[in-house]
């Protein structure tokens, strides 16, 4: 990845700032939180609430008995509103939103939330957005996703949901530096933590400096992020779940399922239903993810820890 002048500036600035910043002592974000140095601490996220009512009801009920502590809710689609209601009936829940510029499957689609004549560049000939994030990059300007990503938040506010946190769905917005920075712009603006790669998979892909520029805007985000070896996760998502959940790192870590349950709806949505059900039951229904984590000593957590901490440090400054 290329990287723009200002965020070039930013991990120069970071990169020269004195060695005592860098050093041991300074608290980790654990610590941060109010946890003792070493813990683990585990987010486990629900992207797509919203998409359908199947994946409406695997959420809930995972939020409400099983392992999920936080979800991410698709705005633009068919039911957003059935979920927007139990999030503002409830609170205490984490729900944070899943950012849309694409409409992947081939015949349940969406549109965008804001005016059709605003990101005239994100909508396909048949008037939905795109299927892939290729596309998105071919065809529309990084200013028109912020324009539909702020019209989303917008909407979910106005509609009584407490984000707590953003992240991109098909990663549209962490994914191409000029994009990145529309996802920073709105961290900003909104002053909410984000999804974020770990350090180790962003050098791979070229964006090492991505973490240090968000932090140089006071946005707070998870220290690890399960990514780079989910291409494994559908040939046997319970034992890859408990594999995983067995190995966390020391630090905060973010992990994403997507909830379902094997109903003709969700069949007839996406050929992705079957580890969708499996990891609705594997983090709701499996006692064994449950010892897993109480054996290793694992502290669950929502987003809203990391949102409180990002504002007060905020209020801080």
């Amino acid at each position: 990845m290329m990287f723009s002048r200002w965020t070039r500036a930013v991990v120069s600035l970071v990169a020269s700032l004195p060695a005592w910043l860098h050093a041991a002592d300074v608290p980790s974000l654990v610590e941060r939180l109010g946890y003792p140095s070493g813990s683990r601490l585990l987010i486990v996220n629900g992207d797509d609430s919203g998409m359908c009512h199947t994946a409406n009801l695997a959420t809930i009920e995972a939020m409400e008995k099983g392992l999920m502590t936080s979800s991410t809710i698709m705005v633009p689609c068919p039911w957003f509103l059935e979920i927007a209601n139990y999030a503002k009936a409830h609170p205490e829940r984490d729900f944070g939103l899943h950012l849309v510029q694409t409409s992947e499957w081939r015949v349940y689609r969406w549109g965008p939330v804001a005016p059709r004549t605003e990101v005239p560049g994100l909508i396909d000939p048949e008037g939905y957005l795109w299927h892939e994030v290729p596309q998105v990059y071919a065809k529309a300007k990084p200013e028109e996703a912020y324009i539909e990503a702020r019209a989303q938040v917008r909407k979910a506010l106005d509609h009584g949901v407490d984000v707590t946190h953003l992240d991109s769905h098909m990663g549209t917005l962490q994914l191409n530096p000029a994009y990145v920075e529309q996802y920073l712009k709105l961290a900003v603006e909104f002053d909410l933590p984000v999804r974020m790669a770990s350090q180790e998979t962003l050098e791979k892909f070229g964006g090492g400096g991505q973490r240090a520029a968000f932090a140089a805007k006071g946005i707070v985000f998870p220290d690890d992020f399960v990514y780079e070896d989910l291409k494994d996760m559908p040939k046997d998502p319970n034992g890859y779940w408990k594999r995983k959940l067995a190995s966390l790192k020391p630090g905060v870590t973010e992990l994403y399922i997507h909830a379902g349950k094997p109903t003709d709806e969700l069949k007839a949505i996406t050929n992705s239903w079957k580890t969708r059900s499996e990891e609705f039951e594997t983090f709701t229904n499996d006692p064994e993810v449950r010892a897993i984590l109480e054996r290793e000593k694992v502290i669950r957590i929502g987003w809203r820890p990391l949102r409180e901490l990002q504002r007060k440090d905020r209020r801080g400054r």
